[in-house]
């Protein structure tokens, strides 16, 4: 089945335009749908399989159509070159990375060496909450005195603060980090989340992601921020997580709804009493699905915020 395939011409008059496309086998098209359809609503579904040769016209029928693989479909947004496109390749990088490691994502309609630079043009210094400023590194800022400035590289990795999942969660990190707390971000990205927490005043910040590159670049913000209190490595979900200090007071999850409900039998395994978990990456149409499995689970919702159709948790032991 052939979705309506949107043009730039729905969209207006704009003239420059990037297709992000994933590409995974079949059976896992809805769930690809779904992550797609957290970036926009207007989207290009390549999907064959039902293609039934025997009734068809095949003069009528596209080669490239009659020949594709029917095996695996594929889903593309088109965003405009100024509409956010490096944060949001990766976010869905990240996403993929955790959610389906098979899932091909290629970009289209502008050149990637080009990308690679011009997108800087378009992260600029954004605050968030009342005191975290997210400042890209290659940009001069004054800050007033009761602000906390956190610099960052965000390389391939998801995490500039400019996505509503990333700023929801740091908004809750404002109210919920205490000095000497102790952190885990599970799904890292860019490092953004464990820098705001140790920047906050946390004694001590654990990050993981399952993308080595994330990892890589999450260190390096780290460095470069001259902390010595936030660690990153490798970890699938919670397999890798360094349980030798004890529970955390504070986890954070910005990943997608199916994750964060994997995590759930075993996260409380790294919660006391009063720990909290923030969970993020939730569209608003799952987020009954995440607090039913937390409830089933032993967890009492807290707090939820809403940003533009996205969901935070905060989320203790009932």
């Amino acid at each position: 089945m052939i979705d309506k395939d949107y043009t730039c011409e729905d969209w207006g008059e704009q003239s420059e335009w990037t297709q992000i496309k994933v590409t995974v086998k079949l059976e896992r098209l809805d769930e690809a749908v779904a992550v797609m359809n957290m970036v926009s609503n207007y989207l290009q579904i390549e999907d064959y399989s039902d293609i039934d040769l025997k009734t068809c016209y095949g003069d009528l029928i596209d080669e490239a159509i009659l020949n594709a693989d029917k095996t695996v479909a594929s889903v593309s947004v088109y965003l405009p070159i100024d509409g956010g496109v490096a944060d949001t390749l990766s976010f869905l990088r990240e996403r993929f990375s955790a959610l389906n490691p098979d899932a091909t994502i290629t970009v289209s309609g502008v050149n990637e060496e080009d990308w690679a630079n011009s997108w800087k043009a378009y992260y600029k210094p954004i605050k968030i909450g009342q005191r975290i400023v997210i400042v890209p590194a290659w940009e001069k800022y004054s800050a007033d005195p009761d602000e906390i400035v956190v610099r960052m590289d965000p390389g391939m990795a998801f995490g500039t603060g400019t996505h509503e999942t990333t700023r929801l969660v740091i908004r809750l990190l404002e109210k919920y980090i205490k000095n000497g707390m102790r952190v885990a971000d599970v799904g890292c990205g860019s490092g953004i989340l464990a820098i705001c927490a140790s920047k906050l005043g946390a004694k001590e910040c654990k990050a993981y992601d399952i993308d080595p590159v994330a990892v890589k670049v999450a260190n390096e913000n780290i460095k470069d921020s001259g902390l010595d209190n936030v660690t990153c490595e490798v970890s699938d979900l919670l397999k890798q997580v360094d349980r030798s200090g004890g529970t955390y007071d504070v986890i954070c999850a910005n990943i997608v709804a199916d994750i964060i409900i994997r995590m759930m039998p075993d996260v409380g395994a790294l919660m006391d009493e009063n720990s909290v978990i923030l969970a993020s990456g939730i569209i608003v149409e799952r987020s009954e699905d995440v607090i039913n499995g937390f409830e089933e689970h032993g967890f009492k919702v807290v707090e939820r915020i809403d940003e533009n159709g996205w969901c935070a948790l905060a989320v203790q032991k009932a």
